[in-house]
């Protein structure tokens, strides 16, 4: 063989796995670090004034399912409150109070970037609702292949009904964290309250895309 000839086969074959190595993730790589979208997120925490779920061990704290890394250490950063005159989800609060089982806490939305999966940066209830009585806690957006929302609620009940089991006073603790779709409105569960939450893109006129 020429030996000009094999030295350039051998070049040309180590360039390939150059390039074919660059478009492979390195072991242990994660899901892709969130983008510079903007989402408007919207909630509607709810109480259940009937009891129905049933007495539970409250002193219990649940641990939402996470993974033990983050895939980068990306923050979300906080654009905007949202005023109720743009709110999307009106016609589910009203629902709510017409119901005899279930009575809205509060309903308040925001626009954010999203923190990096796994990283569990968020804000705080104060920071995104302002002062509601009893309720507190973190709210995260996160992104990386998929997009999730979690958060981490505590909410104290002056006077639990009477079918949970539960002292005056009494704090209440949710603690979760799903995949969810844009657009779509989720459901957050929890015996003595819950969470209906809608995120979307925000428009290009408040520098969501």
């Amino acid at each position: 063989m020429n030996p000009t000839h094999s030295r350039l086969t051998t070049l040309l074959c180590l360039t390939a796995m150059t390039v074919v190595a660059g478009l492979i993730p390195a072991s242990g790589a994660r899901a892709q670090t969130p983008s510079s979208t903007v989402y408007t997120v919207e909630l509607i925490v709810f109480r259940n004034v009937s009891g129905q779920g049933g007495a539970e061990d409250w002193s219990v704290k649940p641990v939402a399912r996470r993974p033990d890394q983050p895939d980068s250490p990306v923050t979300g950063r906080f654009v905007a409150s949202v005023p109720a005159s743009q709110f999307q989800m009106n016609d589910v609060a009203n629902r709510l109070r017409n119901s005899s089982n279930y009575q809205p806490i509060a309903h308040f939305a925001w626009q954010q970037t999203a923190s990096s999966w796994g990283s569990g940066a968020g804000f705080t209830v104060a920071k995104v609702a302002g002062n509601v009585p009893g309720l507190s806690g973190i709210i995260f957006l996160e992104a990386g292949t998929y997009l999730h929302l979690g958060m981490t609620l505590n909410y104290q009940s002056s006077n639990p009904p009477a079918g949970l089991g539960a002292s005056p006073g009494q704090v209440f603790m949710m603690s979760e964290s799903r995949r969810i779709k844009r657009y779509e409105r989720n459901y957050f569960d929890h015996p003595a309250f819950g969470v209906i939450a809608l995120v979307t893109p925000a428009n290009q006129g408040t520098g969501g895309r």
